[in-house]
């Protein structure tokens, strides 16, 4: 058969979605698992969700480094030797802490469970913290940082976060060569026997699983009692700022700007947030933006733009930020604001709309193919606590967006005035 290439080939608009549902359970201490059973290859993925991060460290870098350093030793393992015991098993370790949550993942066979799970609970109950290992794992971070600083995105991202929530709250907290080096091993084994060690989490297991596989679980890590996580510090979130701040870094040296621009904005319960999600999409959230055709496409000033909302346990964020040789950063920046001004002052062409919508919700079916990606929305809505539906409304929500509700939100939530912006090189 020939095909006709002038002709766009034939679609259908998705209008609807199901989502694999989640299996809960309760293990006998009342540790929450959730399953999703799914995939053809023997494979999962066991995840332990503890609600302790930066938000409840006292120095900077203590719960990133307890976690990095979990699988460093134990009671009755060097870290080689766990290092070598997990490579036998053909299985894979994550440990990663962020500003909200601290959290372990294994990737193994399903039939290598019964041999991994324990060691794991070994993990979170006996790590020893040596204090080599320590100084090892704070000389590559010493070293990555210093590299680090000689780029202008890392510069500018890291002034964004600073000047967005401030330098002591945990979303604004950075690394720096001082708090890198003022934290010690007691450190880490407070957050560790504070927030881990006996303390509850939740479980989420996806691949090939079933009752088994909750029943295992059971038996290694329902017996224990649990103590509640403790109460977190108090950092106030600030209320959405009004006042438009600019940080420059002069690099003198460097031919390059980055530029970051943005602020706080609503989070995924307010009533708005579909609209600011597609609103953002239509300005600078694909390749097919008014951002990108404006100042990629049209005048060659950057190989990519972006514009994206991101999304923390207390707060949430919209971020602008580009690469622009040096000498376009001052023109650079007023096209960013005429798009905002154009966004404000002109209805969207349904065409345009649409556009972004079908992109939308082709990028969020197109992210639900396999078991994992699948757990990881079940993950964010039951974390967060939304709405049971939240997912699977999802479609429903983005095509009910008007061009007038984008009119509307530009005007309220993507004003010039109420923009941050950070600039690392020169203008």
């Amino acid at each position: 058969m020939n095909l006709d290439r002038t002709q766009a080939p034939d679609f259908q608009l998705a209008h609807t979605v199901s989502l694999l549902p989640v299996q809960a359970y309760t293990l006998d201490n009342g540790v929450p698992v959730y399953t999703i059973n799914a995939g053809a290859q023997p494979i999962t993925r066991v995840e332990w969700v503890f609600e302790a991060g930066g938000w409840d460290e006292h120095l900077p870098n203590v719960s990133t480094f307890t976690l990095r350093m979990l699988n460093e030793g134990t009671q009755k393992y060097t870290g080689a030797e766990l290092a070598e015991f997990f490579d036998q098993y053909g299985s894979f370790l994550e440990l990663n802490a962020s500003s909200d949550r601290s959290t372990v993942t294994l990737y193994a066979l399903r039939k290598h469970l019964p041999v991994l799970l324990p060691r794991i609970q070994e993990l979170l109950q006996e790590a020893t913290f040596p204090e080599g290992e320590l100084e090892v794992q704070r000389n590559i971070a010493l070293q990555t940082l210093q590299v680090n600083e000689e780029k202008t995105s890392f510069l500018a991202s890291r002034g964004f976060r600073e000047s967005l929530f401030g330098k002591d709250h945990p979303y604004g907290r950075n690394q720096n060569q001082a708090n890198l080096k003022a934290f010690k091993r007691e450190d880490l084994v407070s957050f560790y026997q504070n927030h881990i060690v006996g303390h509850t989490f939740q479980v989420f297991i996806s691949g090939q699983v079933d009752e088994r596989e909750v029943a295992l679980l059971n038996e290694v890590f329902g017996q224990q009692e649990l103590l509640p996580q403790p109460k977190r510090q108090s950092f106030e979130v600030p209320a959405i700022s009004h006042d438009a701040g600019t940080v420059l870094i002069e690099l003198p040296e460097k031919t390059q700007s980055t530029i970051r621009l943005g602020r706080r904005i609503i989070n995924r319960i307010h009533p708005d947030y579909y609209k600011a999600m597609v609103t953002n999409e239509i300005f600078g959230g694909y390749f097919g933006s008014r951002l990108m055709k404006n100042i990629r496409e049209e005048k060659g000033f950057t190989y990519g733009i972006y514009s994206q909302m991101n999304n923390f346990a207390e707060a949430s964020q919209l971020v602008i930020g580009t690469d622009v040789n040096k000498e376009f950063t001052t023109q650079t920046l007023e096209e960013i604001r005429k798009e905002l001004e154009r966004l404000q002052t002109e209805l969207v062409p349904e065409d345009e709309l649409q556009t972004a919508q079908n992109y939308m919700i082709g990028q969020f079916i197109g992210s639900l193919n396999t078991p994992f990606e699948i757990a990881d929305r079940h993950k964010v809505r039951i974390l967060n606590k939304l709405p049971d539906d939240y997912h699977l409304r999802f479609i429903e929500r983005i095509r009910a967006v008007t061009p007038e509700d984008v009119l509307a939100t530009a005007q309220t939530y993507f004003q010039w005035n109420d923009l941050i912006e950070v600039v690392a090189g020169g203008k």
